[in-house]
């Protein structure tokens, strides 16, 4: 997460009128806090704090004699094949829309080639419905996300290849 992710959350909070928010990552720990206001009316306190993550070491017992087998793993060609697209995250918290409402068609599906502003979905946050724009262009992959589901920041929501 770099500054202007993080300025753009906090003006989204001060925005909202929310009393406190907490952000937790793998990287890093926020909690934005609007406190006592100043001559515009407004404080935000911001602590980030660094998480540190250990690696978790598995004890297996093993018999001396017999060598350990390993089932192959699946999940370094899926990780290979996905690398080469782009992934698509919410600049928000709130709820995810595929459809501007629920009686229109959805904004995209699996195999729509999009272009840089077409909006992707819509997410909804203290009542205000934010449509959300694609910054590439490309063809859509995969939606990873349920339409109507609560999104934290940063989360993937679309898969786009951009060739």
């Amino acid at each position: 997460m770099d500054l202007k992710d993080i300025q753009n959350l906090i003006k989204f909070v001060a925005k909202s009128g929310a009393s406190e928010v907490k952000l937790e990552t793998e990287d890093i720990k926020i909690t934005i806090k609007t406190g006592s206001e100043n001559e515009r009316g407004e404080t935000t306190y911001i602590q980030q704090i660094p998480t540190m993550s250990q690696p978790q070491m598995q004890m297996q017992p093993q018999v001396s004699g017999t060598p350990q087998q390993t089932a192959p793993s699946t999940e370094a060609p899926a990780a290979a094949e996905d690398s080469k697209f782009i992934t698509i995250k919410s600049p928000i918290i709130g709820t995810f829309y595929r459809k501007p409402s629920p009686d229109k068609p959805v904004f995209v599906e699996v195999g729509s080639t999009i272009n840089t502003g077409d909006v992707l979905c819509v997410i909804e946050a203290m009542k205000l419905f934010n449509e959300i724009e694609s910054e590439i262009s490309g063809k859509i992959v995969k939606v990873l996300v349920d339409d109507s589901s609560p999104v934290e920041f940063d989360q993937p929501l679309f898969l786009v290849d951009p060739s």
